[in-house]
């Protein structure tokens, strides 16, 4: 068995005071006392180490406050987003009994953020990884971002985040110079060559937490504030104004954003919302795109279909901080009649405050339609953004003169995380994007990309899609993490159980469900979000043979592996079944191809 830690190293009145087996456990030198593969006693050791789960949200929390620093209108977009997912809480306290949600938790579900950076060159990329790495976020699938047909874009890329619940992750894209004809590539290398992002302090506390395991906590702070005063910074500098108009007017604005600045900005940081069509319409009206009626008609849409379809699998999913059985215990109610009018007018009523009058500040607009799935079809992620800003840059010349201009590169994206999907999905959402492109393309409905009309023709693409979790997993489309339940455990004990089918064990009541997040990202959707706030449509190689990049490629320039996430959700889920079929007794009620191919893919995943 495994007792408690309480019991090893404290006294039950004292729980300062270490007790007789823990000396004896100290001074014999038994470190193998083990929970899963981590002992008691190196946890116990490691304390001098800052927790790498609080070092990322120290990371994330900062990054955000230097970031609205630098845009006012991204720190009113998160105020916006907080007024929403205020309204968002509202209802479903009222469609579950006993859902309460405290203004901590609130902050928290909603300050989930996810960046973005582009990297110029391939020893910059290793040193941002083994930055990344000393917070605990690791590389996850590689992003061909030049094989995307019309919306290609001349950068390949990775996602650095944690492996399990990840409240933060970063896009890191690297510009592939050999995308380039000759004369175009040299002169973005010599541009790059004389630039350096990192401190040598910087390099010196990363390779530290390489090589001793960790940082302390006066260290981790130290390490932090590199990332914010400097290597993340927005300066507003960049070099050679020539090399940077020739790009843009070439059609290659990201790599004049690379190639010219003197760091790696953020491009974006991006929170967490609650209800995408909610959120995007708030941001429309607060923005002074759209009229008081307008909204209200769109907003009301948006609540009338989180009311119809915000069960406790919603629940699981966007509140993954709330224990699920806690949210199983919540009574599902009907809201009052009059519940989403009263919360459409208490929003509108906030939204007219002056601190969310964001037509006030200086903007762009947002963006003309969300990316992703259609609203009602719950897999993978939606994102929308409001569009770039135009910022002022001061270039310095080879001769040391500047010249005073502007950039627009940088915008504000928001995203709503749905289930992680099993290649059947994949397939199946890939094959309804590219008709919904299609129509995009050739039906006279979708010219107004807002419209009634082109929202119906658009969703119409994805009928192919369950709309609730438990229809996803019938049609095998979404992972899943199964538990056994008391009732399960009961029909154990009296030899009841008939079947081995998760579905029919989770009817029976012998088995729960939460679906997996998914918690990556979509080439397709980053390179439209790239398209709209840059004002074109991808861009084509000018090398003579377009050259190909695989993982390995970025593999190499990392000197790291690459985590493949699909491995982690089949992992998961395998993981769970075995575990439930052990605790129900069902092992050797399984087919032994059955068996042996649960227990393949659970391997296949670390821990």
């Amino acid at each position: 068995g495994v007792l408690p830690i309480s019991s090893l190293f404290c006294s039950p009145h004292h729980p300062l005071i270490i007790t007789p087996l823990a000396v004896t456990l100290l001074t014999s030198g038994l470190t193998g006392y083990m929970v899963g593969s981590v002992s008691y006693l190196d946890r116990f050791m490691s304390t001098k180490h800052a927790d790498k789960r609080q070092m990322q949200n120290m990371l994330f929390s900062e990054l955000s406050a230097m970031f609205g620093k630098e845009v006012p209108l991204y720190d009113k977009s998160l105020l916006v987003n907080r007024v929403c997912n205020e309204a968002v809480c509202s209802l479903l306290s009222q469609m579950h009994k006993g859902f309460r949600i405290t203004p901590e938790q609130l902050e928290r579900t909603s300050g989930e953020r996810h960046g973005a950076i582009r990297i110029g060159k391939p020893s910059e990329y290793r040193w941002v990884a083994t930055f990344f790495e000393a917070f605990g976020l690791e590389p996850h699938n590689f992003y061909d971002m030049t094989n995307l047909g019309g919306k290609s874009q001349p950068i390949i890329a990775t996602a650095f985040r944690s492996s399990h619940n990840p409240d933060h992750r970063v896009f890191c894209s690297l510009l592939m110079t050999d995308y380039f004809d000759a004369d175009t590539r040299q002169r973005i290398e010599e541009v790059l060559a004389t630039r350096e992002v990192f401190s040598a302090r910087a390099k010196e506390l990363a390779l530290r937490s390489r090589e001793e395991g960790g940082l302390t906590w006066d260290e981790a702070r130290e390490l932090v504030r590199e990332g914010t005063g400097r290597i993340f910074k927005w300066t507003g500098k960049a070099r050679i104004h020539q090399l940077y108009k020739d790009l843009c007017q070439a059609g290659f604005k990201i790599a004049a954003d690379i190639a010219c600045f003197e760091n790696h900005h953020l491009n974006h940081l991006t929170p967490n919302t609650l209800c995408m069509d909610l959120y995007t319409a708030s941001m429309k009206y607060s923005m002074g795109e759209w009229d008081a009626e307008k909204y209200r008609t769109k907003a009301g849409k948006a609540l009338q279909r989180l009311g119809a379809s915000a069960d406790r699998d919603y629940m699981k999913l966007h509140f993954k901080h709330v224990d699920p059985n806690e949210i199983d215990g919540y009574e599902e109610v009907l809201p009052a009649a009059d519940a989403e009018k009263n919360i459409l007018d208490s929003l509108c009523a906030r939204l007219q405050e002056s601190a969310l009058q964001l037509k006030e500040l200086k903007h762009s607009g947002f963006k003309d339609f969300t990316e992703g799935p259609p609203a009602g079809v719950p897999v993978l992620l939606r994102q929308d953004s409001y569009k770039a800003l135009t910022e002022a840059v001061t270039f310095t010349e080879k001769d040391g003169t500047t010249i005073q201009t502007t950039h627009t590169a940088r915008f504000g994206e928001i995203e709503q995380r749905f289930y992680a999907t099993t290649p059947a999905g994949r397939a199946l959402y890939d094959k309804s994007l590219e008709a919904a492109e299609n129509s995009r393309a050739n039906v006279p409905e979708m010219a107004k990309p807002d419209s009634e009309e082109a929202e119906t023709c658009y969703a119409s693409c994805f009928n192919g899609f369950p709309k609730t979790l438990r229809g996803l997993l019938e049609k095998q489309l979404v992972y899943a993490r199964y538990t056994v339940t008391t009732k399960g455990t009961d029909a154990r004990k009296d030899g009841s159980i008939r079947t081995t089918d998760p579905l029919e064990l989770m009817r029976l009541g012998y088995l729960k469900v939460e679906g997996l997040r998914y918690e990556d990202f979509l080439p397709f959707s980053a390179a439209g979000i790239f398209a709209s706030n840059l004002g074109q449509y991808g861009t084509k190689s000018t090398a003579t043979a377009k050259p190909v990049y695989t993982r390995e490629t970025l593999e190499k320039i990392m000197g790291k592996a690459i985590i493949e996430s699909d491995v982690l959700y089949l992992g998961t889920e395998a993981r769970s079944l075995l575990t439930g079929y052990h605790e129900l007794g069902l092992l050797e009620k399984l087919e032994s191809g059955q068996l042996s191919r649960l227990k393949a893919d659970a391997a296949l995943m670390t821990d």
